[in-house]
């Protein structure tokens, strides 16, 4: 086990949408970076398909009907980790139960939980919500969400981190410092801060290039712990008068990966880590990763 994530599985959920592929391709490039096995799951839940609302069809015909698109769409999606990183190793499973229970369970472990950003009800729609939310809170392995189309970036984009004060973005910022060591890219470190409680006629008494520099250190002050163990990841820190999901959207641009944590700008700077993650699914022009701290 490194510092920052277990040495097991890429698991990614699929439910046989395009988002879902694009995690897939995602899924199996990180997994062979990081020379683990890729585990594609889809869960199969039903209780959602009572036989009473399709009255020709029995319990076992619905069951089975159901079990052959969720092995079809698992098969699939193996096919297509293969294609996109050839020589990774797949292994398949189909799970019954609700999509956000077999989420947490096959995350135990887990290296990373990937996810695209929107799909068929399933797996991929699961980030957006009060669900997701929760699923990115509580999994004890990073949940990354796909957005694009999972396909290599080009070489050289950056990997993006949201650093704030929570003593908890630590494993954010030690999983962006791996994550760009495994791409040999560069890293660039974004603090957002933004005036907040402070009454607009007393801006102008305000010293706001201490405030500016204060602000520098507490970026320096979290990177630098990792420039030590990782000396050859090039590091750009970026200290931005601005909301943190405005920012850190606008660093995304062309950026591999953007991460934050789970735990966030905290209520001092009036963002909590709901609305930044939640902007970033919604906006990132990049798969973003959520990283709980330990």
């Amino acid at each position: 086990m490194d510092a920052v994530t277990a040495n097991g599985a890429v698991v990614v959920g699929v439910d046989g949408s395009g988002p879902a592929l694009a995690a897939v391709r995602w899924a199996a490039g990180e997994a062979r970076r990081r020379d683990v096995a890729l585990r594609v799951v889809t869960a199969v839940g039903w209780e959602g398909y009572a036989t009473s609302a399709i009255p020709e069809f029995d319990a076992d015909l619905a069951r089975g009907a159901l079990l052959r698109a969720a092995r079809d769409t698992v098969d699939d999606a193996a096919a297509a980790a293969v294609a996109a990183a050839p020589g990774v190793d797949v292994d398949v499973r189909v799970r019954s139960g609700a999509p956000a229970t077999v989420l947490l369970d096959e995350a135990a472990g887990a290296a990373a939980l990937v996810v695209g950003n929107r799909g068929n009800g399933g797996f991929t729609g699961l980030l957006v919500g009060s669900v997701g939310v929760s699923v990115a809170a509580h999994a004890r392995c990073p949940v990354v969400v796909v957005r694009g189309d999972g396909r290599a970036v080009r070489p050289g984009a950056p990997v993006v981190v949201g650093v704030g004060e929570s003593a908890g973005e630590e494993a954010a910022v030690g999983f962006a410092f791996e994550e760009a060591a495994r791409h040999g890219a560069p890293l660039v470190a974004v603090h957002a801060w933004i005036e907040t409680g402070i009454d607009p006629l007393l801006c102008a008494y305000v010293d706001w290039d201490a405030v500016a520099a204060e602000e520098r250190r507490v970026l320096a002050d979290a990177v630098t712990p990792w420039t030590a163990k990782y000396p050859d990841v090039e590091v750009r820190e970026s200290v931005v008068r601005d909301g943190a999901v405005r920012a850190l959207v606008g660093a995304a641009a062309g950026a591999a990966l953007v991460v934050v944590g789970s735990r966030g700008y905290g209520t001092a700077r009036g963002l909590l880590v709901g609305s930044v993650s939640q902007g970033l699914l919604h906006h990132a022009p990049c798969p973003v990763a959520v990283v709980r701290g330990t």
